[in-house]
């Protein structure tokens, strides 16, 4: 098979040569566990059963997956069959609100279907989300469609610049607009959720649609400005995710990306935000920096 999931098309065949993302043929998995801080829709109250695939098509320098995602990650991923995964989505699976999550898995998209096939199999039918990072071909969303209920994308850049040198990427804004103009396609701008068993009417859980998150990052204000205005060009009614969470994750990177989000800064990105008449979505604080800060090294890699 000459892999063409991702939009590098690397043509390469898994089975005997790494591509960009440098992984293998079949799926590794780095950790499958309840996660409760997900959006308040995706994580309801107990959480989602989050699936996070090892490697990563982007590689993002400022990662805070970094443990995982890159090829050689210091917590390796372990490669599985599709009953394996199941076993270990079924063993997580009662203890959240029956959503699974597949994460950063672009480049093993298409082990999905097999996956949510075999779960159905057994009888479970899960609240399905696609947590991308927004590089995606229109060719691997269509193959998910019949498979995925929520999708999850990153935007991250709206600049070709910032993209190449954060993310060798400098095709990333094009890429990601059409990645989501085809989840638009797939399930419009209306976020459906249904009510939590036993909750009260104010909780609710997403069922279908999509939300859009975007990581304001240090120094890049402007990127961010350009993001959301891409994102209410294509609807002001989406549902957006902005995030105020980055921090450091090791020493090394490019000098503005050595501190966390200043305030202004933020407050620049969400004066925008209102300014372009997108109303729907949830607007992080600044606090989390301190505290969205993964281990997985851990069994428990968000302990919050």
């Amino acid at each position: 098979m000459k892999c063409t999931l991702c939009p590098r098309g690397c043509g390469v065949d898994r089975a005997v040569v790494q591509g960009f993302c440098r992984a293998g043929r079949e799926p590794e998995i780095a950790a499958v566990c309840a996660h409760r801080g997900e959006e308040p829709p995706i994580s309801g109250r107990r959480g989602i059963c989050n699936v996070f695939f090892a490697h990563c098509n982007l590689q993002c320098v400022y990662c805070q997956n970094w443990q995982i995602s890159e090829g050689e990650g210091s917590v390796p991923g372990s490669r599985l069959s599709t009953p394996a995964i199941v076993d270990r989505i079924a063993s997580v699976l009662p203890t959240t609100e029956n959503v699974v999550g597949f994460v950063t898995a672009t480049h093993y998209a298409d082990s999905i279907p097999s996956i949510v096939e075999e779960l159905h199999r057994r009888g479970m039918h899960p609240v399905t989300v696609y947590n991308s990072s927004g590089y995606e071909t229109v060719e691997t969303l269509r193959m998910l469609e019949p498979y995925i209920d929520v999708y999850l994308p990153d935007f991250k850049y709206a600049d070709p610049g910032i993209a190449a040198r954060y993310s060798h990427a400098p095709d990333y804004p094009e890429r990601a607009l059409a990645a989501l103009r085809e989840m638009y396609r797939q399930k419009g701008s209306s976020l459906i959720t249904e009510p939590l068993p036993g909750a009260d009417g104010e909780e609710e859980i997403a069922v279908s649609g999509i939300i859009v998150r975007h990581l304001v990052l240090p120094g890049c204000v402007d990127n961010s400005i350009k993001v959301l205005d891409a994102i209410a060009d294509l609807s002001m009614n989406l549902h957006v995710s902005l995030m105020a969470q980055y921090y450091p994750p090791r020493p090394g990177l490019p000098d503005q990306l050595n501190r966390t989000l200043k305030a202004d800064e933020y407050d620049t990105v969400v004066n925008h935000f209102h300014a372009t008449g997108l109303h729907n979505g949830w607007l992080q604080e600044l606090s989390a920096q301190t505290t969205f800060r993964p281990d997985f090294s851990s069994s428990t890699p968000f302990s919050s």
